[in-house]
């Protein structure tokens, strides 16, 4: 691989990250009402889910599995479920976080959780991978590395973007002046939540 080959796809995975998605979302609310040290353990989760799609990418169960139409469907659906699951919850949510008590939030395991299923139920992510990384992989060199290198580069450009995020998200955070705000703030991103469950429901296999 080529530092040419390498830069193509730094600025293609960079493109990808900062389009929003179920993984920005969960990012900015959990920052939002958790803080940083909640949004660094979703960041975490968020980053643990990608590598595991990684990892079948490059073991060759990505290819298998953007194959079968079974497969992605029963993926599709469970993740659609929990994003929309997570909206409810948010919405239902929206009056009963205080932010002067973000001490008393949620534990970071359970954020970190939540985060890993918010990325492993998307079945898109890891058919984007399988499509993706070999477009970028030269055949006569030593593929594992490059599966690595091409893996490394997606976690971590995917994490600076979410740091991203989560600090807009506290800058925002700082004009919420009471209740009122922030049950209007649940109730969008809970709403933005179901949105992105509803349209992954709608999505087929390419």
């Amino acid at each position: 691989m080529t530092f040419e080959w390498w830069f193509t796809y730094l600025l293609t995975t960079l493109i990808l990250s900062l389009s929003p998605g179920s993984g920005a979302i969960n990012t900015m609310s959990t920052a939002i009402s958790h803080g940083y040290r909640g949004a660094a353990a979703s960041i975490t989760g968020l980053q643990l889910g990608l590598a595991i799609h990684i990892v079948l990418v490059g073991v060759g169960l990505g290819a298998l599995f953007s194959r079968s139409l079974l497969a992605f469907e029963i993926l599709k659906w469970a993740g659609a479920a929990y994003l929309i699951w997570l909206g409810i919850q948010q919405w239902r949510a929206a009056g009963a976080i205080d932010l002067n008590a973000v001490a008393q939030s949620q534990p970071r395991r359970r954020l970190f959780k939540r985060a890993v299923f918010v990325n492993l139920t998307n079945p898109k992510s890891i058919v984007f991978l399988a499509a993706l990384f070999p477009q970028f992989i030269a055949p006569h060199q030593p593929q594992a590395m490059q599966y690595l290198i091409l893996g490394i580069t997606t976690v971590v450009v995917d994490i600076v973007v979410m740091i991203g995020y989560a600090t807009l998200a506290t800058r925002i955070a700082l004009w919420i002046k009471g209740p009122r705000q922030m049950k209007a703030l649940n109730r969008l991103f809970g709403s933005l939540f179901m949105l992105v469950g509803a349209l992954l429901a709608a999505a087929r296999q390419a």
